[in-house]
């Protein structure tokens, strides 16, 4: 299973093999970050998917349906992230802060531009990127949108309302950096790039998906170095296991395919559910440890599965 705090090329913390020097890891500054940025840019519409398109043509129904259920949660989850970020732009403690996470909002929008393309130009998705959108939705799942369309929304809502409030703010930084950028979206990169790395397909798609992979990098990199300032305080610690609580059980919903219920085993695309959810779960637990927070959020209560 592959090592998430493997990443310092791409700008998360440093390559760590002992478990007992997590919480000794020295991060990542939004300053170094966004000079980070800066020294990290591409352009998601001069992609060629010439390749893809002939690919995608030899792939089985079964196949473009599974890949298709996987890139409409990028779509729709870069898409949303785009437009609930501004009250965490606003809520910056610092120059450098504000500069970085300025540099966050223009990165999603970019990922939303990078599978436009691909639905335009691969899949065969007609209309205007709206319509795209509405139909990606199609495919979603309930806890999906419960954690996209309720809980992130609100959490943006909260900060744009109160952008001193930092509860609020910790709130925000645990759902979309630990539980959306840092758990879901790492875990479904990962999969669906070793599926076609392995298949030697649809490299268009994987090179932009890659860049995606290095900007989220940076993004989760911040989200670890705040909520590790801010776990220094045992309220906020406590704050973070309560968020991480209620919401693993949604962000387990959200990795089930369509057809499938929540816990139930399954596979596609050639790799199994133990999988997904275990890379899931080492995903968050190791970054946790950098940050100083555990899962169990009280006096050995355990996190609901």
């Amino acid at each position: 299973m592959s090592n998430l705090l493997d990443l310092t090329s791409q700008g998360d913390v440093a390559t760590i093999s002992d478990e007992s020097k997590l919480a000794q890891v020295v991060l990542m500054t939004p300053q170094q970050l966004y000079e980070l940025w800066e020294r990290q840019p591409w352009q998601s519409h001069t992609i060629d998917f010439t390749q893809d398109r002939e690919d995608w043509a030899a792939l089985s129904d079964e196949d473009k349906d599974h890949i298709v259920w996987f890139l409409s949660s990028f779509f729709i989850g870069e898409e949303r992230v785009a437009t609930q970020f501004n009250g965490l732009v606003g809520a910056y403690e610092s120059q450098s802060e504000e500069h970085f996470l300025t540099t966050q909002q223009v990165d999603e929008a970019r990922h939303a531009q990078h599978f436009n393309n691909f639905y335009t130009q691969v899949v065969g998705y007609d209309g205007s990127f709206e319509q795209r959108l509405d139909r990606a939705r199609e495919d979603l799942n309930d806890s999906f949108k419960v954690l996209f369309d309720d809980v992130l929304v609100d959490a943006n809502r909260r900060l744009l309302a109160a952008p001193g409030d930092i509860e609020a703010k910790v709130d925000f930084v645990t759902t979309y950096h630990m539980v959306i950028e840092g758990t879901l979206a790492l875990t479904g990169q990962d999969t669906l790039t070793r599926v076609f790395e392995e298949r030697g397909i649809l490299p268009g798609f994987l090179e932009g998906f890659r860049r995606i992979s290095q900007d989220e990098h940076r993004h989760v990199a911040y989200g670890t170095w705040f909520l590790q300032q801010k776990a220094k305080d045992p309220a906020l610690a406590r704050r973070i296991q309560k968020t991480l609580a209620e919401l693993i059980p949604i962000a387990a919903g959200v990795l089930t395919p369509r057809g499938y219920d929540i816990g139930e085993e399954y596979e596609i695309l050639g790799v199994r559910s133990d999988e997904v959810h275990g890379f899931a779960f080492q995903a968050l637990t190791r970054r946790l440890k950098v940050i100083g927070v555990s899962l169990v959020p009280a006096e050995d209560e355990a996190v609901p599965a």
